[in-house]
């Protein structure tokens, strides 16, 4: 009777074990096919440009291509959706930025809570925004811009890259500690933001600084101030916004996300993948090239980093008053 007991105790943990060993072993065999990159932006835009960057790296380290979607529209909530109702299966991932955890409150009603929802899989680039204006402003520094605003209350057009995107929420920043008046011009990208830009349709943006770093090296844009608290290498003659307006500081991050639900073996093997990649001195030297740097992080330490910014910027949201355009 003892033997039959053993045999029967023995066999239940053989069959408790199996879904975790078949998990296991699905894991171990990801991927098997190409992976899909959802990026909330316009082909083009500086999202896009790091997504296909670092995707075509990641398509040669786990030997699987990563096809990267864009699914545009209401400040990259489109394309969140798209991600976080996609199986959890590792092959639909997203690009993250702060966009997300801004419209967390900008956004009254969404069919998903991106903290909840998602799953923090890795970091990859922390950067700066640029406050870039048409060379026709007639504005060369912070301190001339400000004068000239306040002087043109509600004239200047100030473009974005879409309602709750960093982009946007830096300019909110700035307007809020300088006491100007900007009339906000979202738009579903940075790209075509950028071509009304260089036309002068619109004057200023606080842009990631990959999508204008060329431009303002070209002479086609000017740069008056950078977000972050320090001068960004790509550009190390142009001055800190904070440098002018005490306290100001924006800074924008990179990274990925799974569904709610993908097996904790795909969200490491991704994770050990990305930050290897990141380690590769010619992908860091692309990335600077860029004005960013590589963020390598585990996906506890990105999770933190999601909740934080959440909490920040919800509150410069309720302050500022910003709503969806």
């Amino acid at each position: 009777m003892e033997l039959a007991r053993r045999q029967f105790l023995h066999l239940v943990g053989i069959a408790a074990a199996l879904p975790a060993l078949s998990r296991l072993a699905w894991a171990q065999g990801y991927p098997t096919r190409p992976v899909h990159w959802i990026v909330s932006f316009t082909a083009g835009g500086p999202n896009d440009t790091v997504a296909r960057i670092i995707g075509q790296y990641l398509s040669e380290q786990l030997g699987q291509q990563f096809i990267i979607e864009n699914k545009v529209g209401a400040g990259g909530n489109i394309g969140m959706a798209a991600v976080l109702s996609s199986p959890p299966d590792g092959y639909t991932i997203g690009f993250v930025a702060p966009n997300n955890a801004i419209n967390a409150t900008l956004y009254d009603k969404l069919p998903f809570d991106f903290v909840r929802d998602s799953v923090p899989v890795a970091g990859t680039m922390l950067l700066t925004n640029v406050m870039v204006v048409h060379p026709d402003v007639p504005a060369k520094t912070v301190s001339e811009f400000i004068t000239y605003a306040k002087a043109n209350p509600g004239k200047v057009n100030m473009a974005s890259s879409g309602s709750g995107t960093s982009v946007h929420m830096s300019g909110e920043l700035f307007k809020v500690m300088t006491g100007i008046n900007l009339q906000h011009v979202p738009y579903r990208g940075s790209a075509p933001a950028m071509q009304d830009l260089l036309s002068n349709r619109v004057q200023v943006m606080f842009d990631n600084l990959p999508g204008s770093v060329e431009h303002i090296k070209a002479g086609t844009l000017r740069a008056l101030g950078v977000t972050a608290s320090k001068r960004a290498a790509a550009i190390p003659d142009v001055p800190t916004i904070g440098e002018t307006v005490a306290g100001y500081e924006a800074v924008v991050w990179y990274g990925i996300v799974a569904p709610k639900g993908t097996p904790p073996e795909i969200v490491d093997t991704l994770n050990k993948a990305v930050n290897a990649v990141l380690a590769d001195p010619k992908l860091e030297a692309r990335l600077v090239q860029l004005g960013g740097v590589p963020m390598p992080m585990t996906p506890a330490q990105f999770g933190k980093l999601i909740a934080g910014e959440t909490e920040k910027w919800a509150k410069v949201v309720k302050f500022s008053g910003a709503k969806p355009d």
